[in-house]
């Protein structure tokens, strides 16, 4: 199989809320950086400049700000234009809503067009031959997918509740403090199991919506999502922006009922869990971590109809994007965006952090505009399956695998990362905010 050398710029200046494979929920912090006389504000202007195969030259700019009307809140703004593609949003998050201290309301979203979407799909009304694979599923060719060019929007609401016990029993708020990056105050978390006395839960109820479109040369194909996130998260990690010990979990339930124009009713239930292990600084690392992450899911509405010929399609599941899906930015990433999706998913992958302890920028006067704190190195591997039901005996047969390094910068608070990852469907470079897990 021919190899395939792909660059995806995720816009790093929308806050990680934005991408939606990581838990909606998150602990929500002040971060002040002692050696920073600002204290917990920080902002960052950034022109910026990408090329890809399908989208050809773009020129944008981004910016953030954070900590200037509540400590914990955070601003952002992007927008990029190229020969075809275009796109602007932008979003706030983490504002605690008036007269309360545990309430936390993020509005964010983006309208965008871009030449060849691609998506591992099959057309909603059309059966599929009984002897083909179903597009996206396990044993499917990465040559099955609809691709042209078209509209890709979204907007999210998301309203999280800090839980009065343990680290935010006080209040919603944590506060820590770094130096160079790393954690000098009490850790919020890490040294039990317990919600009750250590680490942050948090409630969230997320209302989102997308929409995109295929403009085909005689057709035209699109689809919406108008859904409901219900979740709960406990963080008992010791710094949850850059865990170096402890542990998370996050459960939820999404639905959409079919209100407006979504093209369907459906369900999916999501498990994320993971574990992080210190093994101290060395030589040339400030710190050294272990990090390891499982995640599976389950959509009881899923189902297959049939027809006359014996020929299926699939009915009541979440779209391609959402739901049960691998590969892309945050799991599978030597895979394309969303390449495999189906009834039932199961994932893990382990990564080992490597944190410099020395800053090659600390003393370049005109990039200290970038606020960065310290550079990451990180290898990491993957499993993953797709199956149309959740049997052990299915989903750890035929897993797919992948493997791959990372470089990662803490920049003004934001840890900003470039994922090149390998696969045997080709080699993917990823730049992208956040941390995978």
């Amino acid at each position: 199989m021919n190899r395939q050398y792909r660059v995806l710029i995720v816009l790093a200046f929308l806050y990680p809320g934005m991408i939606h494979a990581a838990p909606a929920a998150n602990v929500k912090s002040s971060v002040n950086r002692i050696d920073n006389s600002a204290k917990v504000r920080e902002q960052l202007i950034l022109p910026y400049a990408f090329s890809t195969d399908t989208m050809g030259v773009n020129l944008g700019v981004g910016a953030m700000s954070s900590g200037y009307y509540q400590d914990q809140m955070t601003l952002g703004l992007t927008g990029f234009t190229g020969d075809v593609s275009s796109g602007i949003g932008g979003g706030v998050w983490n504002f605690m809503l008036p007269k309360t201290d545990r309430f936390f309301l993020s509005v964010y979203g983006m309208i965008g067009y871009y030449p060849q979407q691609r998506a591992y799909a099959d057309p909603r009304e059309s059966f599929i031959d009984q002897h083909m694979p179903l597009s996206g599923s396990n044993h499917s060719s990465a040559e099955q997918y609809l691709e042209a060019n078209g509209s890709s929007n979204w907007f999210d609401i998301k309203l999280e509740y800090a839980l009065p016990w343990g680290a935010t029993e006080a209040g919603g708020l944590v506060n820590y403090e770094i130096k160079n990056g790393l954690l000098v105050s009490a850790p919020s978390g890490g040294s039990e199991w317990n919600p009750l006395t250590t680490g942050a839960s948090v409630l969230v109820l997320r209302q989102f919506n997308r929409y995109q479109s295929f403009e085909f040369e005689n057709d035209k194909l699109d689809g919406a999502v108008h859904a409901i996130e219900l979740g709960i998260l406990y963080d008992n990690t010791d710094f949850p922006i850059n865990p170096s010990y402890g542990s998370s979990q996050y459960l939820s339930i999404s639905h959409d009922a079919g209100w407006l124009e979504s093209d369907s009713q459906w369900s999916f239930i999501n498990l994320d869990v993971s574990k992080y292990f210190s093994i101290g600084p060395s030589e040339y690392a400030s710190q050294r971590v272990i990090a390891l992450n499982f995640w599976t899911g389950y959509s009881p509405s899923w189902e297959l109809e049939y027809n006359d010929n014996n020929d299926r399609r699939v009915t009541n599941s979440a779209p391609y994007n959402e739901g049960a899906t691998l590969g892309g930015f945050y799991r599978m990433r030597g895979y394309d965006q969303n390449r495999f999706h189906d009834k039932a998913v199961i994932y893990g992958t382990a990564e080992y952090r490597y944190t410099l302890k020395g800053n090659p920028i600390e003393d370049i006067r005109w990039l200290r505009f970038l606020h960065l704190d310290w550079f990451q190195l990180v290898g990491f591997v993957e499993a993953g399956r797709v199956a149309e039901s959740y049997k052990t005996s299915e989903l750890l047969s035929d897993i797919k695998y992948d493997y791959g390094v990372s470089i990662r910068a803490l920049m003004a608070g934001l840890v900003i990362r470039t994922d090149l990852a390998k696969s045997d469907e080709g080699t993917n470079v990823w730049i992208m905010v956040d941390h995978p897990f």
